[in-house]
């Protein structure tokens, strides 16, 4: 019979990756509720119309890499390919804006795409995501920038650089766009397939192409920062005000636009050298027109999404660590209901312990203990039961103390 396996683009995540994993997820949350954020949690299905009108058709992860079918309702269903137009559309459906003049969520959920699997990217991938909805300020975009950097160095993830740009409002993206589709006709030949699809649906994702011959025709490209009006000149400056006063370092990349049509104003990227061409480990923007494509509300908004699987790549073993503190070794099958006593009672208290269902010669236990990484080990034998003791010895050393129950929390 031919084995199953799991579909391509998908992977199993256990052992070390698992606890690289939950490492992740716990300083993420630890340190976004730091910064007031509430969790969100949103359906892994939406209506395939959230992502055209949020996203924006022409773009590739619509155009492409969605996970759309039909219902038995023959209603069009898509796997969420990101995280943003999900909070926006629950943001808007249960009239949160009604209730708080200021929302901060975050989650941490699955995503899917249908793109080409290679390292760290797959087609079921994680994200963290965070998003302020109701507040306009510049402050709230540096401070989104800033706590990305934050989440980064916390991480350990070292040679981190803060890519900043400002893509303008609707008016002044739509006057560029005429300015830069007249510069790009003439060397639209020369352009790379998917930049001669993005001219005529998406003309600033030319701009962001990595495409080596795509970036050498357009050098000379007119640039957006340069055609912003004063107001949002003037936001622009002030995000870089207060990302020196938050400390965080940034290059501004005039070329940066992102992916996804709902930005205007900051975009930024967070970028390591350590990943080589696929450097991007965290990236957001202001969203200030998506509320209003979705939901025809007037509310501004700012966030950032970080995929898990890079991050993941980017931490050493060094730094995962599941070892238990107690190893109970049991010898006699009629022993087992006490070591499980034991074992239970020292769990009630917070104390980590690894216990074998099955009986285990001394020496088999010894190595399983050393192999695990425990701190010390609990040896439990008839005379142990019939006392109610027990013995306690580091599993560095020989010496074992005989220790008895009603003592083994202090002791340990």
């Amino acid at each position: 019979m031919e084995l199953i396996k799991a579909m391509r683009g998908t992977r199993d995540i256990y052992d070390v990756e698992a606890l690289k994993f939950n490492f992740i997820e716990d300083t993420a949350k630890e340190l976004l509720e730091n910064y007031g954020f509430g969790r969100i949690i949103t359906p892994t299905f939406e209506s395939t119309d959230l992502f055209k009108r949020g996203i924006g058709e022409g773009t590739d992860i619509v155009d492409k890499e969605m996970y759309t079918f039909s219902d038995r309702g023959d209603r069009s269903i898509t796997l969420r390919p990101e995280g943003t137009a999900p909070v926006v559309r629950s943001y808007l459906e249960n009239k949160t804006y009604a209730k708080e003049d200021l929302t901060k969520y975050y989650y941490i959920n699955n995503m899917f795409r249908y793109e080409r699997p290679q390292a760290g990217r797959y087609r079921e991938f994680y994200q963290i995501g965070v998003e302020i909805l109701g507040n306009a300020s510049p402050m709230a975009d540096a401070e989104v920038i800033s706590m990305g950097y934050r989440l980064m160095e916390k991480l350990g993830i070292e040679d981190l650089k803060v890519n900043i740009n400002s893509v303008g409002g609707n008016e002044t993206r739509a006057k560029y766009r005429e300015i830069l589709v007249n510069y790009l006709t003439p060397k639209k030949d020369g352009l790379c397939t998917d930049c001669q699809t993005r001219y005529e649906a998406n003309p600033l994702r030319v701009l962001d192409c990595k495409n080596k011959n795509c970036q050498e025709l357009t050098v000379d490209a007119p640039m957006l920062p340069d055609n912003l009006n004063s107001e949002e000149k003037a936001h622009y400056e002030t995000v870089k005000e207060y990302l020196d006063m938050f400390g965080v370092e940034y290059v501004e990349n005039p070329r940066l636009v992102r992916g996804l049509d709902y930005y205007s104003s900051t975009v930024f990227e967070i970028i390591t050298e350590k990943l080589g061409s696929q450097g991007t480990v965290l990236g957001g923007g202001r969203y200030d027109n998506l509320i209003k494509q979705l939901g025809d509300k007037e509310v501004p908004a700012v966030g950032f999404g970080s995929g898990l699987d890079r991050l993941m790549m980017l931490l050493g073993e060094d730094k995962i660590v599941n070892t238990p503190d107690i190893y109970i070794s049991w010898m006699g099958e009629e022993n087992i209901d006490y070591a499980f006593l034991v074992a239970n009672k020292l769990r009630d208290n917070g104390v980590k312990v690894y216990i074998e269902y099955a009986p285990k010669s001394a020496n088999a236990h010894r190595k399983k203990a050393f192999k695990l990484g425990a701190q010390r080990e609990v040896i439990i034998d008839s005379e142990s039961k019939a006392n109610r003791t027990m013995g306690l010895k580091e599993l560095s050393s020989r010496d074992v103390e005989v220790v008895a129950f009603d003592e083994l929390l202090e002791k340990v």
